[in-house]
């Protein structure tokens, strides 16, 4: 069943194919099976997505974006699979927040003066790096 990513990607991708020098007039051209047989991809695989049939196996994708020379992530867009806003959150994630022992104990609802001590104690224990020239294992015991 067709779909408009799909039909965009057919259209994409001919416009790709015929910029890399493949025929694509028409299906006796050979430019179809040339592509196939330099992808790897069957011709089936490849009629199927100059027909706008869809292409939503991953490993289709990746071998048609290494086929192409592009990256994986911009065929996966011209897919519909990602949007650029996905892409870019994938490419560069947003750094965790870095908190104090005392915000993750209001997390945590740990309330009470005596229990916020051990907790933040306990923080700060975990933090320390091992002394050098030992694997930090037993360490914990005799500090």
């Amino acid at each position: 069943m067709k779909n408009s990513s799909a039909d965009t990607f057919a259209v994409w991708l001919t416009r790709a194919l015929i910029d890399r020098g493949y025929d694509l007039t028409n299906q006796r051209s050979g430019g179809r099976s040339r592509f196939a047989e330099d992808s790897g991809l069957s011709p089936s695989t490849v009629g199927r997505l100059l027909r706008g049939e869809g292409a939503t196996d991953v490993n289709t994708l990746a071998t048609l974006a290494n086929a192409l020379g592009l990256p994986l992530g911009e065929v996966l867009v011209r897919a519909g699979i990602l949007s650029r806003g996905e892409l870019a959150r994938v490419q560069r994630p947003t750094p965790k927040r870095r908190i104090t022992p005392d915000q993750a104990a209001d997390e945590l609802g740990i309330k009470d003066d005596q229990s916020r001590a051990l907790f933040k104690a306990m923080v700060e224990t975990l933090r320390r790096q091992p002394p050098p020239g030992t694997s930090g294992e037993g360490d914990l015991a005799q500090q």
